[in-house]
């Protein structure tokens, strides 16, 4: 089967006035195979499958009952299974868990952006792109409430390069934010915090 660009170029070709042999030469097809992506004019060629009845189809009702009354929670596919079997059905449980996907919404975490006043923060980091003879780093800074960022390539991560780098972001910024963050950063961290 011919993709679906390929179709819309025969269209196209055809409307321009172009012969079936001429088009069939430019996409690269039999002659008959033109005709027949014109003759059904971008419908499917095939038949529409009859649905199948599953074995799963005279639990469905009661299946969406007992999540419906479950919700917030969502019921184990081996606890319904055990219900359903009890009642006669005899498929497996991976039909089953197909069926209670579609049913159960995908719930997505709400994303909470930490917000902060302008002038209030910074967040700075090196960015590694090369080590051993000849070292690139990258001191970024952004500013919290603008997202704005100042970058400077250098070659080391020095101290002195850190701080060279901090005047040069105040410059960039147009002042000095109330507070900075780093992002463990080897040149400020003298010992990791354990996690808790």
């Amino acid at each position: 089967m011919i993709q679906w660009e390929q179709t819309m170029e025969i269209k196209i070709l055809r409307r321009q006035g172009k012969s079936l042999r001429r088009i069939a030469h430019e996409v690269g097809m039999a002659v008959n195979t033109v005709r027949k992506y014109l003759q059904h004019e971008g419908r499917p060629f095939y038949k529409k499958r009859k649905t199948v009845e599953t074995k799963l189809d005279p639990y469905k009702p009661y299946l969406q009952e007992r999540v419906k009354q479950a919700r917030p929670f969502c019921l184990p596919a081996t606890v319904l299974l055990r219900e359903i079997r009890d009642q006669g059905y005899r498929g497996g449980v991976t039909q089953l868990r197909l069926y209670l996907n579609s049913l159960t919404p995908v719930v997505c975490e709400e994303v909470v952006r930490f917000e902060t006043e302008p002038g209030a923060q910074m967040q700075m980091d090196w960015i590694e792109f090369r080590k051993g003879k000849n070292p690139l780093s990258a001191f970024v800074a952004t500013l919290g409430y603008s997202r704005v960022s100042y970058v400077c390539f250098v070659e080391n991560e020095k101290l002195s390069t850190l701080l060279q780098c901090h005047e040069d972001a105040f410059d960039y910024f147009g002042g000095i934010p109330s507070q900075a963050l780093y992002d463990n950063m080897k040149t400020v961290i003298l010992q990791e915090m354990p996690m808790v």
